[in-house]
Order: structure tokens, then C-alpha cells, then sequence
């Protein structure tokens, strides 16, 4: 995020209403824009397509017709998650409150968006921001090396912005899916990582994993994983696990039109179902919900959830998170999959909040409603 903001907070301009910005605003933008930052600037053209793009808005601090600052959010599609991406106050107007307004109205905008958890990123050098940002109840959660043009280094805040949320988080370390196919093996890292800590995570094993648990095919190109192949590949590294299904039939074959391909991916995994019945790993066939999920997490596991990400991508495909925590209304995920064509980052696949009513709608993939869930435990002894 750029932010160049002020602490001090002693008077503002006369008459200020801060507005959703239009596309008659984009020259004061790029003005308080050339005139707020030196790197890492956005582009005219940035600006004219974040302000007609659904999934983003800009509110600008407006007084008598003059535009004094600005601050732009970017929200999740699927989620209560709002990204502060970036926030700028002009120069002339630095110590009169302008930064300030425009971050309470963003929450206020955020929350009307059916977003209550605000994300950010801010330079590790900018003290002012820091300052404003936590007396505005701000809490850090992470930092990112390097990671603004000139190689300084970002710190991440959150702020809950209802009322009352104190999730129980894990300490989920993030991996990022390196491959379209691979959710399955980078969500079975943050598991396996989070349950010990010692275990490197890297490429190599990111691939051993997609090819001890591959289905073999799905609609086009390398094939997915599947619950049995990723709970087998779990135990070989000693974790205990156990499997929820809703069926006992092999999964994802209506993910592919050929004969052929149907064939192969039910000999190989029902072949991978013998070998989880001869390792004894248990597997239950019933509906699993948020309430089950939170009963096992809070008994050590880290889940494991097959999910239709419709709701986050609003393309319908079979894919892997892991569950990060709870609270009363929220389930928190690691999401694997970093979108960067819409604008997102590391930070917003970080512990997402989803409603709980969503996420058990979420869990039912294809019009066969499968569901799989995989929950890993400590090792024993």
C-alpha cells in the first residue's frame, strides 16, 4: 500500500465531504498522486480502470471542489475481506485530518460492502502512517521483504471492523500454489507446516506431493488431487489423518467428457482407496459442516477443504484451502491460489474471513454436490 499520511490531526479545510470518486476526478488523482510519491506510483491508466471495475473504490477527500487526498479499496468477491491498497494525502493539507477521515470512511464504505476485516500494507520507513493507522485500531500480522520498488520492506495491519470478532487463529505459515494444479499439495503444506514447524517447505516437495495424490486427469490439461491421495501422502510423512466424504465412489469424474480418462481416474483412485483402508486411515461418509470443522480444530487438526471456488473466482472448479481458525460468524482460509490478474496479493489469501453459511455452501462441489475434507494432527510421541 501507498500511504503518505499525517499524524496530527488539528483542524481540516473548510466545508470537506469525502465522496466516491468518478471518472471526472482522475486528473486531481494523478496530480495528488505525482505529487504524494516518488516510486511505486499509479498510472492514469490504473486509475481509470480500478475506478470502473466492480470490485474496487476510490473516495476522495473533497472541499470546495478541490480534491485534497484519497483512498482506494480493492474488495474480495466471496468474502467480508477489504484491502486498503492505497491512501495519499496532498502535501499542502498534511496534519489537518484528511488522512484520518478518509481511512474512517473507508471502513464505513467497507462495512456497507459487507466487509468487516480491512487489510493494508505500509512501509516499514513510514512512521506517520504507522502512528495513525494504530491509534486507528490497527494491529500488525506480518511483513513483506522488499517488497516496494525501492526494496523497502512492507509491514501488513488488520483491523476487524465489527464488533466483537476475536478469531482463534493457527499458525498457519502461507504457501503459495506455484502451479494452476497444484492447491491441493500447497494447502497440505500450510497443514503439515503448521502442525511442524521443522518441515522446509519448497517446490520439490510441493511436486512430490501433487504426484503422490494426482487423480491423474480433470477437464483439460494436469490432472488435480484427490482426498485419498492427499491423506495418504500426509500419513507416509507421519501425520495422523482422517477423511470426510459424502460418498464412497471415486470423485471428479463428471470433470471430464472421455471414456478413457472416466476409466483411468476411477482404477486410480480406487486403487488409492485400497491403500487408505490397509494404512487404517479412517473415513467417515457424512455431511461435515463449519460446526464439525471447528470441533476438530479445536482438538489439534488442521483441516483440509475441497471447495467450488464459484463464489471466490466466479469460475466453477474444484479447489483446495486450508481452515486457519474461527470465530462466531466467520471461518478463516489459507487460500493457495494468488490471483494477480484481479488485483490481489499474499495478504488477501491470508486468513480470509468467510460467513460461515457460505462456507458450507462453499464445501459442496459439481452438481453431484461432492464434499472432501482431510484433517491433519500433530504426530504422535
Amino acid at each position: 500500500m501507498n500511504a503518505i499520511v499525517s499524524a496530527d490531526n488539528q483542524f481540516a479545510p473548510p466545508t470537506p465531504t469525502v465522496r466516491l470518486a468518478t471518472l471526472n476526478d482522475l486528473d486531481a488523482l494523478v496530480r495528488i498522486e505525482e505529487r504524494c510519491f516518488a516510486l511505486d506510483r499509479l498510472s492514469r491508466r490504473s486509475f481509470r480502470h480500478l475506478l470502473t471495475r466492480g470490485h474496487a473504490e476510490i473516495l476522495v477527500y473533497d472541499s470546495n471542489g478541490f480534491l485534497y487526498g484519497y483512498v482506494m479499496l480493492l474488495f474480495r468477491q466471496g468474502t467480508p475481506l477489504a484491502r486498503l491498497y492505497s491512501i495519499a494525502t496532498d502535501p499542502d493539507m498534511r496534519g489537518r485530518g484528511v488522512g484520518e477521515a478518509l481511512v474512517r470512511a473507508a471502513e464505513k464504505r467497507a462495512l456497507e460492502n459487507n466487509a468487516s476485516l480491512m487489510r493494508l500494507e505500509i512501509r516499514k520507513d513510514n512512521a506517520a502512517s504507522i502512528g495513525m493507522f494504530t491509534k486507528l485500531g490497527y494491529k500488525p500480522f506480518g511483513e513483506y521483504h522488499e517488497y516496494y520498488e525501492d526494496e523497502q520492506d512492507a509491514l501488513r495491519f488488520q483491523k476487524h471492523l465489527a464488533a466483537g470478532l476475536d478469531p482463534s487463529l493457527a499458525r498457519v505459515p502461507f504457501y503459495q500454489q506455484t502451479l494452476d494444479f497444484t492447491c491441493g499439495p500447497a494447502s497440505l503444506i500450510m497443514a503439515m507446516r503448521a502442525l511442524d514447524p521443522s518441515m522446509e517447505c519448497s517446490r520439490h516437495l510441493e511436486l512430490r506431493l501433487w504426484r503422490e495424490s494426482t487423480t491423474i486427469f480433470m477437464t483439460s490439461g494436469p490432472g488435480g488431487c484427490g482426498p485419498h491421495g492427499l491423506a495418504l501422502a500426509a500419513r507416509r510423512r507421519g501425520f495422523p489423518v482422517e477423511i470426510f466424504l459424502r460418498r464412497d465412489t471415486p470423485m471428479f469424474l463428471d470433470s471430464v467428457r472421455s471414456a478413457e480418462k472416466k476409466e483411468v481416474m476411477r482404477l486410480v483412485q480406487e486403487e488409492q482407496m485400497e491403500e487408505v483402508a490397509a494404512e487404517g486411515i479412517p473415513v467417515e461418509y457424512r455431511r461435515i459442516n463449519a460446526r464439525d470443522l471447528q470441533s476438530k480444530f479445536e482438538a489439534g487438526g488442521i483441516p483440509v477443504v475441497l471447495i467450488s471456488s464459484y463464489r471466490l473466482y466466479q469460475e466453477k472448479f474444484p479447489h483446495w484451502v486450508v481452515v486457519t481458525g474461527f470465530d462466531e460468524r466467520y471461518v478463516y482460509v489459507n487460500d493457495p491460489y494468488v490471483d494477480y490478474d484481479a488485483d490481489k496479493s499474499v495478504t488477501d489469501c491470508i486468513n480470509i474471513p468467510i460467513l460461515r453459511e457460505d462456507f458450507d455452501r462453499m464445501t459442496r462441489y459439481g452438481k453431484s454436490g461432492q464434499e472432501a475434507v482431510v484433517v491433519l494432527y500433530p504426530r504422535r510421541g
